[in-house]
């Protein structure tokens, strides 16, 4: 990316500040425009350019109803630890919208706390949107393990792996699986888990008191598919075998049980982690992961949930 020009950086300085007094300080915008010396029009501009440039992060501090009330019976009819709904904004091309947003807020909770936390990740595109907005933070008591592999099948890293990025916003020890998510055989897959630096990432994973998931769907535009990690046929296979979602590359059926063998017998992740000991969060929402999710809380392979308003009541329909 070539470097912003002076009279950008001085642009972007005054919606900096534009939107610092529209949205911290509570100026209107006439006010704005009297303060930085310009029409009221360009102070709208500028509050507008900082939003699109992403240099504000708006936090909702008020409990809607609605949301409460979706929270509390996704709860008591999943025997779910934690839930959190965000307001829906239908049609919105951003299958990330919102619940990345509140994803963050919990990392950012837990992470903040002083006592030693083994934070487990997986991968995929909500958790990589929640990364990119945590704040910087300076955690050298805690540990983030990866759960699934972090090689694509070209060899390269998983673009929507998260453990380097998180690692780096909140300077705490990072331990990667460099895996990819599916290996080419079961028996490719028993020699790298038995690679000593491998063997000790796997016990950390295991040990993990909360875990952030993303819940991926089997259908025709299905994550394990797009990203490379399993042929079309493969994809079909599945679809045939009824499997309607996945974790982790983990592949799973209507009633949330593992498919039997097919890419199952291939995954390099860590097992999926235990809602018995340990708080495993899915964040996921939309209308195509509705199955996987109620799948997933249904049969308790997670404990806590991260969604928005529309695929909550779809859950609870």
């Amino acid at each position: 990316m070539p470097p912003r020009s002076e009279a950008t950086r001085n642009k972007l300085d005054d919606a900096a500040r534009a939107g610092w007094l529209y949205y911290v300080a509570g100026n209107t915008q006439d006010e704005i425009a009297l303060k930085l010396g310009v029409s009221r029009q360009s102070a709208q501009r500028l509050v507008s350019l900082a939003i699109s440039e992403k240099l504000i992060k708006v936090r909702l501090d008020h409990p809607i109803a609605d949301c409460l009330e979706l929270s509390a019976r996704l709860k008591e009819r999943f025997g779910l630890r934690l839930v959190e709904i965000v307001p829906s904004d239908p049609g919105h091309p951003d299958t990330t919208l919102g619940v990345a947003d509140a994803a963050a807020l919990e990392i950012e909770k837990i992470l903040s706390g002083s006592s030693p936390v083994i934070l487990g990740v997986g991968t995929g595109r909500t958790l990589k949107a929640a990364v990119d907005l945590l704040p910087a933070m300076d955690c050298p008591q805690h540990k983030i393990v990866s759960l699934t592999g972090n090689i694509a099948p070209d060899g390269s890293a998983a673009f929507y792996n998260v453990i380097f990025s998180i690692a780096d916003k909140v300077k705490a020890p990072s331990f990667p699986m460099p895996l990819p998510v599916i290996a080419a055989t079961a028996r490719d897959r028993q020699l790298l888990h038995s690679q000593v630096g491998i063997e000790k990432n796997l016990a950390l994973a295991a040990q993990a008191s909360v875990s952030f998931v993303g819940v991926g769907d089997l259908g025709p535009n299905a994550p394990l598919y797009e990203d490379g990690f399993v042929t079309r046929a493969e994809l079909k296979a599945l679809q045939k075998a009824g499997a309607v979602g996945e974790m982790l590359g983990w592949v799973f059926d209507a009633g949330g049980e593992l498919v039997a063998g097919m890419t199952n017998e291939r995954v390099a992740s860590a097992p999926l982690p235990s809602g018995e000991r340990a708080l495993v969060i899915a964040a996921a929402r939309g209308p195509n992961k509705v199955a996987a999710i109620r799948a997933a809380v249904a049969r308790g392979l997670v404990n806590g949930l991260i969604t928005d308003e529309d695929t909550a009541a779809q859950l609870l329909a």
